[in-house]
């Protein structure tokens, strides 16, 4: 299997590109927010002890989350086991700690399987900023738009659902500039980790979305050939 782990602060594309490399490569997603959306939804064991930290209000712990993404992957397999085309999965949001990465790295051995390529999209701070002013999420779905780059198709409404498409209340300047640093202090040590490993891509991302894309699906073929014993994307 692939296993592709984007990264990339708010505000870059992340979630958009990842949805778009998803469908070019066929690779399943696994985003945090979304296992922990879908488990509290389906009442899981998992889910409802996420709902009860949730409700605390207090973040969720890795050893939670890293189960949650070890379930997926244990679904993944048995779906591929019966037969699904799916070759892999993009990590959207995990791991965002080295104990994260660690039990990732654990997680793939036990299966005789390992990390592809990470990619890391750059975006200048101040464009970042601009691009967050801009952000507009679903209030149904969690669907990201973009008012000037990424609208919907119909202004205020979800082309996913039909439900309102709203600014959040937290996208101030302020506290955009607080989740950014957040995502610097987070992500650096993943960064240097990954490079040493020669699994690191750079891509630029202050450009357009379908060159953006071409690039991410680019560098994850030329590293999934070289990985590869035959020397064929699998």
């Amino acid at each position: 299997m692939l296993h592709v782990i984007l990264m990339g602060p708010q505000g870059s594309g992340k979630g958009t590109q990842s949805e778009r490399v998803r469908a070019r490569l066929d690779l399943a997603s696994i985003a945090t927010g979304e296992l922990f959306r879908a488990a509290i939804k389906g009442q899981t064991d998992l889910g409802q002890r996420i709902q009860a930290i949730y409700d605390r209000g207090d973040l969720v712990p890795d050893e939670l989350t890293v189960a949650l993404v070890e379930e997926r992957l244990d679904e993944l397999a048995r779906e591929r086991a019966a037969g699904s085309s799916v070759r892999g999965a993009v990590y959207d949001g995990f791991p965002r700690t080295e104990g994260q990465a660690n039990a990732l790295d654990r997680i793939l051995t036990d299966r005789g399987e390992t990390i592809t390529t990470v990619v890391v999209i750059d975006v200048p701070r101040a464009t970042l900023l601009r691009r967050l002013a801009a952000r507009r999420v679903c209030a149904n779905c969690g669907r990201v738009y973009n008012a000037e780059s990424d609208p919907p198709r119909v202004d205020g409404v979800c082309d996913a659902c039909g439900g309102q498409v709203v600014q959040r209340a937290d996208d101030t300047p302020e506290a955009v500039t607080k989740r950014l640093d957040l995502y610097d202090d987070e992500t650096a040590p993943l960064v240097e980790r990954y490079a040493e490993r020669g699994l690191l891509t750079r891509i630029d991302g202050n450009r357009a979305i379908d060159e953006v894309t071409a690039s991410i699906v680019e560098a994850i073929q030329a590293r999934a050939m070289a990985t590869s014993p035959s020397g064929k994307v699998a």
